[in-house]
Formats: C-alpha cells, sequence, structure tokens
C-alpha cells in the first residue's frame, strides 16, 4: 500500500549538452497564456482613481481585441469589484470603455464584500446574466460628493456640473438595471447612502445573481 508521508525517489533526468535548450516563442507564450480563464481577469480593488481606471481600461481594450482564431468574439472577461468608490470622472471613463468592449466579447462582473458609489454602475455595467454577487457582499448608492471654494459665480458652475454628472450618473443606472430615474431620484433623495444587501441589489436589477 503507497503512503503518503513517504516520498519515492525518483531519477532526476540529466540534461543532454548535445540537446538544444527548447525556448518558447512569443506567439506561444501568449497563446498558452489565453487558454488560462484567470488571465482574462481583472481586479479593480480599492479607490477608483485616475491609476487604477488608466489600469482596467487599459487591460479591457487589450483582452477585448484578443479574438481566438475562427471565433467571432473574444471569450469573456471577468472584473472583480471590491470598493468603497471613487472619482465619478473615471467612473464614466470606465463605463464607457466597458460597453465599447462588449461589441467584442461579454464582460462578467463579480461584486465581492463592498460595491459601492462608483463600483456600483461598474458592476451593473457587466453583460446582463453574468453579473453576480457574494452572499455577503454590501452594495452602496448615493449622490454625487463634491466640494468647491471660491468666488460665487465659479461656486454656481461647480454646482451645474455636479448636477450634470448626477443627472448622468442616474441615466447611466437606469439603462444598465430594472430600475427608472425616477425610482433611483428617489433613492439619492434620502440623502444619505443607501445600502443594499446582495438580494435587494438583485432585485433592483444591479446584478443578476447570487454566489
Amino acid at each position: 500500500m503507497k503512503r503518503f508521508d513517504k516520498k519515492e525517489k525518483k531519477t532526476k533526468k540529466k540534461p543532454n549538452p548535445e540537446e538544444p535548450e527548447k525556448k518558447i516563442s512569443a506567439e506561444e507564450l501568449l497563446e498558452s497564456l489565453q487558454s488560462v480563464p484567470e488571465q482574462r481577469s481583472i481586479m479593480l480593488v480599492g479607490e477608483i482613481d485616475e491609476e487604477k481606471s488608466a489600469d482596467l481600461i487599459s487591460a479591457l481594450l487589450v483582452l477585448s481585441q484578443q479574438i481566438p482564431a475562427g471565433k467571432a468574439r473574444a471569450d469573456d472577461i471577468k472584473i472583480y469589484v471590491s470598493t468603497y468608490g471613487g472619482s465619478a470622472d473615471e467612473m464614466f471613463s470606465i463605463y464607457d470603455v466597458m460597453n465599447y468592449c462588449k461589441q467584442f466579447c461579454d464582460i462578467e462582473t463579480i461584486g465581492l464584500g463592498k460595491v459601492m458609489s462608483a463600483g456600483t454602475l461598474i458592476l451593473a455595467t457587466g453583460t446582463k446574466g453574468k453579473r453576480r454577487l457574494g452572499s455577503h457582499c454590501r452594495v452602496m448608492i448615493h449622490s454625487v460628493n463634491g466640494g468647491s471654494v471660491g468666488e460665487l459665480h465659479n461656486l454656481e458652475n461647480e454646482m451645474q456640473q455636479m448636477k450634470g454628472l448626477q443627472d448622468n450618473y442616474i441615466q447611466c443606472l437606469s439603462s444598465e438595471t430594472e430600475m427608472t430615474k425616477r425610482q433611483i431620484q428617489s433613492l439619492i433623495n434620502r440623502k444619505v447612502n443607501v445600502y443594499l444587501s446582495a438580494t435587494e441589489a438583485i432585485e433592483k436589477g444591479l446584478a443578476d445573481e447570487v454566489f
């Protein structure tokens, strides 16, 4: 009977100096990486800022163009999301690129731990039917935050810009979920952070299933 606590002695094959070393080409390396599902996964963890947005967008653009021979579309891209939020401008840049890339492949979004503020729209923008949440993930929606100081006319201009951002956020969130713009506005009008359980987020169309 074999026992796991006893290691069998293995004879180490000596390299043949006359045998040339096998080298892998760049094309073979790329092909091997593409065959591993994890290589098509992207982590969006922490604050959504310029650097994180640039990394995510670059990865999306590259992976969406890696279409296997004989196929019409690229394999799915997975984005794991765990964030308290961040910049609204970076959120919209990711949102636009995700929608562009979805014409070449499906994008799976997986929410873990916390998906809040800007992260909520990114979660919802995944391909419908392929948006998932961890059973203990918290989802949060709130109004656009910002603060400015300065002369009155500049403050008025900033307020108009913030209102425009919030209107765009409501429009985009409505188009990706089961909620109407009025329903989203009603949540935002509470003037508090609105927390949703994974099940509640699915009921509102922010995701499709709990895993």
